[in-house]
């Protein structure tokens, strides 16, 4: 691929993105200091999620684990619940125990290095060039969503950023014109760009500080890029969810599985309709669960979408005469003890059924 990096003023480009940056920056609760862990909360909190949303997350989340030390030895489950509503759940587990290596194998100090800091659980290449650069002022490349598309117009890159090979384009790219002088601004006033005036449909290219220098806006194609195909159609799967109560007017609810998509959060008892029919799940729960469930009306639905999945979830209510069952990681709370648990987004809509 031709590399059209040199056709831009590469010093001219970086100054005048620095210094709108520093006159413009939003005033984020994890940029008051550079502090490596807080800045590493923020960025896997930023994953996916937008800033605003983040906020009050983020200023819950170091409340209650100030430091390395704090998150390392929490309670996983305490860890989730701080967690609650922000989704993606593998983000915060591989955050605590990346937390957990360095603690054990680098005294509680992020590491400085590339290769170290690459190495722990759930440090991507974006993640990795944030905290080096931010942090650390080390010329790394951070690259996300927003990055390619302020590249992807500014240097008129006609590739697919869906694809994962492309991500290796535009990193080779940072690293030909970012600051060595402050790394971190730099890749920071990027993500910025993108976030506020660079942004998707609407690009607002009369305010944009390197508006000189972007390639797409000369040729009038700013609209046009970045290219990206669409994703897969996302499968929908129908389940059922049961609300039972028992004769204490206390809630059945079960741990999920500790591995893979929502390890470990708590749910209402779900049944795949694809896996069993409606009459069969009453001897399901007697043969599995040990407990007896009288299956009442439909009261209500909630649909809930993944990047990949939908679930369709029909909500029914039903009664047990039963106080304890046969799965350990199940039982019965009342309304008030649910709140200690740490439930994901699709389960927080279905509470508002009992």
């Amino acid at each position: 691929m031709k590399d059209n990096t040199p056709l831009i003023d590469i010093s001219q480009f970086q100054n005048d993105l620095i210094t709108w940056y520093q006159a413009n920056k939003r005033d984020l609760p994890w940029r008051k200091e550079k502090n490596a862990y807080r800045i590493w909360v923020s960025e896997i909190m930023l994953q996916q999620t937008k800033v605003d949303t983040v906020i009050p997350y983020f200023n819950q989340f170091i409340e209650k684990f100030p430091t390395i030390h704090d998150l390392a030895t929490a309670n996983e489950q305490d860890v989730l619940k701080s967690w609650e509503g922000l989704g993606y759940y593998s983000r915060v587990r591989n955050l605590q125990n990346a937390i957990k290596e360095v603690v054990a194998s680098y005294g509680g100090e992020v590491p400085k290095s590339a290769s170290e800091l690459g190495s722990l659980k759930g440090v991507g290449p974006y993640t990795k060039g944030a905290i080096l650069s931010i942090a650390y002022d080390q010329p790394e490349p951070a690259v996300d969503g927003n990055v390619m598309r302020v590249l992807s117009r500014i240097l008129k890159v006609q590739e697919d950023i869906a694809k994962p090979r492309t991500k290796k384009i535009f990193e080779d790219h940072i690293r030909n014109i970012i600051s060595h002088t402050d790394p971190s601004s730099f890749n920071q006033g990027m993500m910025e760009l993108g976030a506020t005036v660079c942004t998707p449909k609407n690009p607002a290219c009369m305010l944009c500080p390197v508006q000189q220098h972007c390639q797409a806006f000369a040729e009038g194609i700013e609209k046009e890029l970045p290219i990206k195909s669409k994703a897969k159609k996302q499968k929908t799967i129908p389940y059922i969810v049961l609300l039972i109560k028992n004769k204490q007017n206390s809630y059945l609810i079960e741990k999920r599985p500790n591995e893979g998509l929502l390890a470990n959060l708590w749910q209402f008892p779900m049944i795949s309709l694809s896996e069993m029919g409606f009459n069969e799940i009453p001897n399901y729960f007697e043969k599995e669960y040990g407990i007896k469930v009288q299956l009442n009306r439909e009261v209500g639905k909630v649909k809930h979408i993944f990047s990949h999945i939908i679930w369709q979830l029909e909500l029914h209510e039903a009664t047990s005469i039963n106080t304890q069952t046969a799965v350990s990681d199940a039982q019965f709370v009342n309304k008030e003890e649910m709140d200690s648990y740490p439930f994901s987004v699709s389960h927080q809509k279905v509470m508002q059924y009992i």
